[in-house]
């Protein structure tokens, strides 16, 4: 069966998990992806948290999930001589990524000039915490100082001016941007192929997060004013907001108040809601929010999550259950969606891993093998771009490859 990607390769310059994420995507869509990391590896490697279970703690599954499908090599990029073997594999390959500041593209000579001077069909793409023009270009981003914080996600997610500011999971952001980088890169190679020149993409942290709140910013972008961060009490519709049920876990509503509030009255068996002065139209009820939200969160403490959520479909409530992620990774909606699939490694055997937000009806695109141990490839992929087998020997004397 036909891959999108199956005639594409790409050469990887990357570490942690933004940029890796968009490559695996590729990969997982067919692409051939030769991972290039340092002689010590990338420094994501062996840096996740071990899963709890014993025979498997030694598997490094958070670098896996971002490395699955791919081929690494080892090179000493602070050799000049491993620059020419970056070249030499650039010049067969259809995309180069990276997420190497401009001035370190430039002092390896993997800058988009050079490479496209070598091989003008290239696709170069480039991911960084800020872009690479402006005054912050210099500047080294995560995806909680760049995504979340530098973009005001933070900010408008504290609930008043002087909450605490939240604490996101691991790669949230960088697993985002790599989507958009995707995107980039599937753009260019449509229209590389369409003008046989290369092209040159790029994205950021701080970028992908701006577009995430564009619904903000379409607004904030021309009055500038501050978004008002908003606790349970100050929201602006009961029907729109998030609550606990008796079992201590959260259930979330978002319905148009016009046609949910006479719902959800309903469904908590409170119709005398609806002739009370005191809820009597929209603006009378965000008034009283600070009083709702309790007398919601008292209705909602008979029951269990599981309980009400019965009571909820069968009313058409439009609502969802806060899950833990362990509950996710067992949901019956997910296994559906095949959004945990499943993988095989020669030492572990078989492991679910996590499925890209994307499927085809007639591709298997999804992940096919484990992601490699360091320099797995370094001899045969040195081979197959057409390095003599006395030429490797000297590299790996010279100490320039692994």
């Amino acid at each position: 069966m036909a891959l999108p990607l199956d005639d594409i390769t790409i050469i990887e310059i990357d570490n942690w998990m933004a940029a890796p994420s968009a490559a695996a995507i590729l990969a997982d869509m067919g692409a051939t992806v030769i991972k290039v990391e340092p002689l010590t590896g990338d420094p994501m490697r062996s840096n996740g948290r071990p899963p709890k279970i014993d025979g498997v703690r030694d598997y490094d599954f958070q670098f896996d999930v971002d490395n699955r499908g791919k081929r690494s090599i080892c090179v000493d990029l602070t050799n000049p001589a491993a620059i020419d073997i970056i070249h030499k594999l650039c010049s067969k390959a259809q995309v180069f990524v990276c997420n190497l500041l401009a001035q370190r593209q430039e002092k390896f000579r993997l800058d988009p000039e050079t490479l496209l001077a070598i091989n003008p069909s290239l696709v170069h793409a480039t991911l960084t915490g800020y872009g690479t023009t402006g005054p912050d270009a210099w500047r080294p981003g995560y995806d909680v100082t760049a995504f979340f914080g530098r973009s005001g996600l933070y900010d408008a997610m504290r609930e008043g001016p002087h909450g605490i500011v939240p604490m996101a999971r691991p790669a949230q952001g960088d697993h985002t941007t790599g989507l958009a980088l995707v995107g980039a890169i599937l753009g260019a190679l449509r229209l590389a192929e369409r003008t046989g020149t290369g092209q040159v993409v790029e994205t950021s942290l701080y970028e992908t997060a701006v577009w995430t709140q564009a619904s903000d910013f379409a607004t904030t972008a021309v009055d500038q004013a501050p978004v008002r961060q908003r606790s349970r009490e100050n929201m602006l519709l009961p029907t729109a907001n998030r609550y606990p049920c008796g079992d201590d876990r959260w259930i979330v509503f978002n319905m148009p108040e016009a046609s949910g509030w006479a719902k959800l009255c309903k469904a908590l068996g409170k119709e005398e809601w609806l002739d009370d002065e005191r809820f009597a139209d929209a603006r009378s009820r965000y008034q009283m929010m600070p009083v709702l939200v309790p007398e919601i969160d008292r209705v909602l403490a008979d029951k269990s999550r599981d309980e009400w959520g019965v009571i909820f479909d069968a009313a058409g409530l439009i609502w969802g259950p806060v899950l833990g992620l362990h509950e996710v990774a067992s949901d019956e909606q997910a296994h559906a969606i095949n959004l945990f699939p499943q993988l095989t490694d020669e030492d572990i055997g078989a492991y679910r891993t996590v499925g890209i937000p994307m499927r085809f009806k007639t591709a298997d695109v999804g992940p096919k093998t484990r992601s490699p141990k360091i320099g797995e490839h370094t001899l045969s992929v040195l081979a197959e771009f057409g390095f003599e087998d006395a030429e490797i020997s000297q590299l790996l004397a010279d100490n320039i490859i692994r």
